[in-house]
């Protein structure tokens, strides 16, 4: 049998990360900054991010979420969420 990836949805890191963002100002100018590039800008800068976070032994859950920004559909939909947050 074979077995599908998880949808972004589905990986409880992402989601929560988007959360965080909506909840921190801070969290969200960050993700504002890194989800604004140019989508192969924003690669990689999410590679060394990512790169950085492995060397420092970061939990996966975070490493699993920011890898999810990879993906072009998954950054494009981090950043309407993030958009749509309540502005304090």
């Amino acid at each position: 049998m074979v077995t599908r990836p998880p949808r972004f949805g589905e990986v409880d890191g992402f989601i929560d990360m988007l959360l965080a963002a909506c909840e921190s100002r801070e969290m969200n100018e960050t993700l504002e900054i890194l989800l604004s590039q140019p989508n192969e800008a924003r690669r990689g800068m999410v590679h060394r991010l990512l790169e950085h976070c492995r060397e420092r032994k970061a939990p996966r859950k975070l490493i699993e979420a920011i890898g999810c920004l990879l993906d072009d559909r998954a950054a494009e939909k981090a950043y309407e969420v993030i958009y749509r947050c309540p502005r304090n």
